[in-house]
């Protein structure tokens, strides 16, 4: 028989956030994903790790069941690199709240992430991370929409179209 030490205020805490995150099993099924409460307890704490490093606070469940609603209909998500995924993209979502401001609502950042990473990364966190979300974090920054393009051209061109 074996034993496990459990912190129970910290269990007290968490308990809310483990059973929205484990109710997100019955959508996340039909699409052959799932979490067990372990994963659930384990994405809690990159969240609390991510809220620490990036010097943010939350109040309520947070963000993890919106991530897990939103990308588990992305066809570069499987059961193998399902919870592993969660934690990259939890990470993410707090670094460029930050990086971007605020400038954009939690929705509107997880949906942009989530257009980027089946569209244009296909599926790449690092192309995610790396490129789209730090573009758009940028974009923000100077006033453009998130998904401005910078039209390098047009910067070259001389009066008569030329380069």
């Amino acid at each position: 028989m074996s034993f496990e030490i459990i912190d129970v205020s910290s269990w007290l805490i968490q308990k809310p956030a483990v059973v929205e995150i484990e109710k997100c099993n019955e959508l996340t099924k039909q699409f052959g994903l799932t979490l067990s409460r372990l994963d659930a307890v384990k994405l809690i704490e990159t969240r609390t790790a991510a809220l620490k490093k990036n010097g943010r606070i939350e109040f309520g469940g947070g963000v993890i069941d919106k991530i897990i609603r939103e990308f588990c209909d992305s066809p570069y998500i499987s059961m193998h690199n399902y919870a592993e995924t969660l934690h990259e993209l939890i990470e993410m979502f707090y670094f460029y709240k930050n990086e971007t401001l605020d400038l954009m609502s939690d929705d509107e950042l997880i949906k942009f992430m989530k257009k980027s990473f089946d569209d244009k990364c296909q599926g790449s966190l690092e192309l995610l991370s790396g490129r789209e979300l730090s573009n758009m974090a940028r974009n923000l920054k100077c006033g453009h929409a998130p998904d401005h393009l910078e039209d390098i051209l047009d910067d070259e061109e001389d009066e008569d179209g030329r380069y």
